[in-house]
């Protein structure tokens, strides 16, 4: 099956990648939105699961390795032609998902790949929906680090009075 006019939706992830404070950006090698800003992310494949798929498309499209910890949104993305008939159409499932290591490069379906600063998100002519999805991501990654912060505080302040 094609990925232009196709006859049924194709599942596809995205990844809201999280480095430090910095979100994972990438300029579209293909359409979709060729040449647009974007979170990365393709087609699942056959036999994959998703996270599988979340996965393999980072380490393909930017060559990092990520740890997806979480499912942040699921959104559908049905595009028009010119005579209104559907032109794509994804049930997209978007990750959030941890930097664990590698070099940032532009791969396999991008044309530029950055860590953009939250603050800068901004500068970028992000569709609504992926604004929306990435600050929902970076929500869930404040509250993870806040809830393994408090953890760990916890676990250390039982074992300086002797309760562990």
């Amino acid at each position: 099956m094609g990925r232009s006019y196709p006859r049924r939706p194709i599942p596809a992830v995205g990844a809201v990648v999280v480095k430090d404070r910095d979100v994972l950006l990438v300029m579209r090698g293909k359409e979709p939105g060729y040449g647009q800003w974007s979170i990365p992310g393709g087609a699942i494949h056959v036999g994959e699961t998703m996270e599988q798929a979340v996965v393999r498309e980072i380490r393909e499209e930017v060559g990092i390795v990520i740890d997806p910890v979480g499912l942040v949104e699921i959104l559908d993305r049905i595009v028009h032609d010119e005579k209104g008939m559907i032109l794509y159409h994804y049930i997209l499932l978007d990750f959030l998902c941890l930097y664990i290591s590698g070099r940032l490069r532009a791969g396999s379906d991008a044309i530029k790949a950055r860590w953009v600063r939250e603050a800068d998100l901004g500068r970028y002519a992000l569709p609504r929906e992926t604004g929306e999805v990435i600050r929902k991501g970076l929500e869930m990654a404040n509250s993870r680090s806040k809830t393994h912060n408090d953890k760990c505080q916890m676990k250390n302040a039982k074992r300086l009075i002797g309760v562990e």
